[in-house]
């Protein structure tokens, strides 16, 4: 296992945990593709000899995703657009609801580790793998996740003409040390 036993704390002063949007539908030029960084997180990931006695908890403000950088659109993403993103996603995605993340299961995985828990989300709880690779204190991983499985209803605007794939990933990337 590359990841040195230990207990690492991971949060905004050492990590970024991020999530992307895609786009679709007939008026998917107008739109952007996102990167929405989690400003408020935290997570304890515990690693041992025998990855399977391993485990990772997180924690994140969903109040706290904030529009770092849109893609693509007919114009740029402005401050003013950003912060009307922020407002839909308290408001209509996320509801304010606590997003929290427990594994459940973790193995080795090529010199990393599969991580297998529960995500909660929108005040549903649904399983999750994903796998996290260490190299040189640095740690990265992400997942995909399916916003209807937490009954969460993409996004879509001009009368869907334009919609926010269901399938978002989720990153996260930082320092263990």
């Amino acid at each position: 296992m590359s990841i040195q036993a230990g207990t690492y704390k991971l949060g905004p002063d050492n990590a970024t945990l991020r999530v992307k949007t895609g786009r679709h539908g007939a008026a998917a030029k107008a739109g952007h593709d996102l990167s929405i960084e989690v400003k408020s997180w935290e997570a304890t990931l515990t690693v041992v000899d025998d990855a399977a006695a391993s485990s990772l908890e997180l924690s994140a403000d969903p109040t706290s995703l904030h529009v770092v950088k849109g893609e693509g659109g007919m114009q740029a993403l402005g401050d003013d657009d950003k912060a009307d993103i922020r407002k839909t996603i308290d408001k209509d995605v996320l509801k304010k609801k606590d997003i929290t993340f427990k594994s459940s299961a973790v193995a080795e995985d090529g010199g990393g580790l599969s991580i297998t828990g529960a995500l909660e989300m929108g005040g549903k709880s649904k399983p999750v793998q994903f796998v996290i690779t260490e190299a040189g204190g640095k740690v990265t991983g992400s997942a995909d996740v399916n916003q209807s499985d937490w009954g969460i209803k993409p996004y879509s605007a001009l009368f869907g003409a334009l919609k926010v794939n269901d399938e978002v990933t989720v990153e996260v990337e930082g320092s263990l040390s």
